[in-house]
């Protein structure tokens, strides 16, 4: 069997160990160990002669030193595992082999080193077998990592903040000191208009047009357009010396009745005043008042009605005075009154009283149930077994020769708690069902207040509570109608009320029974809950679920003859 010539080892071995251990390694994708230093005098001299450290061509060895070779081979470490899929991840290079490894594969070999082709005269190389390797190469896809995005600002963001920081501390003084010049600079801007804007622009741009290419046309309409945004401008210059006084009455209403202001304007200059136009912004509209020519001292009072169809708060005012020109080019306006608001109140309906509530204290209202131990005296009575001795009247006891006790009424101390959902989707019809809810709750409201008992009242998001009947409407006026959370709500009535005699919810058809109670089941255990239900295509009914009340109506005027059923004892 011929040999060939092992550069790694320095010795020669058969080819088929050669192939074997060749493929090992190329299968495990690990480069070879690296040769050993050659002996002092040995080597190559020359190409395709030995040197004399190099076994003779032909030569053999035995088994015993093919395996001491091996073992003085170090050990390869482990490869890394290609990663799935069969892809390398974006970005990833294939590792590339080691400069010894090419070597021996037939790449440029270093100086002074042998490779297989220079160890064999020219044409008498063996041919390299085909290698296999166990193995697969195939690349498996990296594991991707998602890393957390930390909501932190980058360097930019807080260059540009730390910049705006700076620039704003560093400007305000200069902004301060210089508020007289660019003050009433900014406030007289403000007095055009957007068509003012544009009949200036206009009149600008055909100006530069025809100096730059000479027509006449445009320089007409340029002088046009300037000359007439000049004289707005001169129309909407001066000062008017007047007095403005305003006027609501009453500025509590209730839904539908009739509101009036009074509006007064007085001359307090010494001349005569050109007629004058005033505007009175009345809620989303504004009122004008167009007035005559005044002379010095005059007063001159204009009437007008506020609308008050629907709940809710109407801001009149503030009156101003309007100088510009007819086109609305410049429109210069200055405020005279200061802003007054309407309140408009809920409908309410006449109710009886609503009882006692719960026996709480002693500083409550007195009522017609008997007590034993009170201070509302009653009558006296006879003793009976069991009566507390400490309440026996002895000064009347001898004079009629038997035992008399004294008798007492209870005191009761109420507290009416009351939520109202605004949530239109609850109920039928919308904004006008939740209006009506509105009304009942505002119903019960002034009801217990009336009683002297303390009334806590959570309409969406406005509050009131232990305070007088005019600012718990006022609230109830100011509430809009939206969406809420039914759980916060009665939660937030809980903690305003802890001790709640009587817990009220007003709510429509469509809000799931669920709900409700576990709304009402935030007031204690031995609070009295009571569900309104308004809805106006049922009838007026009474029913007791569990340890809730539920009271039908179909319109505000049920209330009193539900209530009277004694739903809330």
């Amino acid at each position: 069997m011929t040999d060939q010539f092992d550069d790694d080892a320095g010795q020669t071995t058969r080819r088929g160990d050669l192939a074997r251990r060749r493929g090992r390694r190329q299968g495990e994708g690990m480069p070879s160990a690296p040769p050993p230093p050659p002996a002092p005098g040995g080597g190559v001299g020359r190409e395709g002669a030995p040197g004399p450290g190099t076994p003779a061509e032909g030569a053999t060895v035995s088994r015993r030193e093919v395996k001491a070779n091996r073992g003085k081979a170090p050990k390869p470490p482990k490869a890394p595992r290609p990663p799935r899929g069969g892809k390398a991840p974006k970005g990833a290079q294939a590792p590339r082999a080691p400069r010894r490894s090419l070597l021996r594969r037939g790449g440029a070999a270093a100086a002074g080193t042998p490779t297989p082709t220079e160890s064999f005269p020219s044409g008498s190389a063996p041919m390299a077998r085909p290698q296999t390797s166990s193995r697969s190469t195939r690349l498996r896809e990296l594991p991707q990592i998602t890393l957390p995005r930390v909501a932190v600002p980058t360097a930019i963001t807080q260059t540009g903040a730390r910049v705006l920081d700076i620039t704003s501390t560093r400007l305000q003084p200069v902004l301060l000191q210089t508020a007289p010049v660019w003050r009433p600079v900014a406030a007289f801007l403000r007095w055009i208009s957007p068509l003012g804007w544009t009949v200036f622009g206009l009149g600008v741009l055909a100006w530069f047009v025809a100096a730059r290419w000479g027509w006449t046309e445009l320089a007409m309409m340029a002088v046009a357009c300037l000359v007439l945004f000049g004289l707005c401008l001169l129309l909407a210059i001066g000062r008017s010396q007047v007095e403005i006084t305003t006027d609501v009455d009453p500025t509590r209403v209730v839904v539908g009745e009739p509101a009036t202001g009074r509006i007064a304007v007085r001359n307090t200059g010494s001349r005569g005043m050109l007629p004058l136009l005033v505007e009175l912004p009345v809620g989303a509209t504004a009122a004008r008042f167009v007035l005559p020519t005044l002379g010095s001292g005059k007063v001159h009072e204009e009437l007008f009605v506020v609308p008050t169809h629907r709940r809710g708060v109407i801001a009149v005012g503030p009156a101003t005075t309007v100088h510009g020109d007819p086109l609305g080019l410049v429109r210069r306006t200055v405020a005279w009154t200061d802003r007054t608001e309407l309140f408009v109140h809920p409908l309410t309906t006449p109710l009886d009283p609503l009882g006692a509530g719960l026996l709480r204290d002693l500083e409550g209202q007195t009522t017609q149930d008997l007590s034993m131990s009170d201070l509302a005296f009653h009558a006296l009575r006879e003793y009976q077994p069991g009566d507390d001795r400490r309440y026996i009247h002895w000064r009347s006891s001898a004079k009629h020769g038997r035992l008399l006790v004294r008798q007492f009424l209870d005191t009761r101390r109420s507290h009416l708690s009351i939520v109202v959902d605004t949530t239109p989707d609850s109920y039928t019809g919308a904004e006008d069902a939740v209006e009506l809810a509105i009304s009942a709750a505002a119903s019960l409201a002034v009801r217990s207040i009336m009683d002297e008992q303390d009334t806590t009242v959570v309409v969406g998001d406005q509050v009131a509570s232990r305070t007088t009947a005019p600012l718990t409407l006022d609230a109830m006026a100011r509430a809009e109608v939206a969406p809420v959370d039914l759980f916060a709500l009665a939660g937030e009535a809980s903690s305003l009320a802890p001790d709640a005699s009587v817990g009220i919810l007003v709510t429509g058809p469509h809000r799931p029974f669920i709900q409700v109670q576990r709304a009402l089941g935030q007031f204690e255990v031995e609070v009295i809950k009571v569900a309104i239900i308004v809805d106006p295509d049922e009838g007026v009914g009474l029913r007791r679920l569990g340890n809730v009340t539920l009271l039908t109506i179909r319109e505000l005027a049920d209330l009193r003859r539900v209530l009277f059923s004694g739903a809330l004892s």
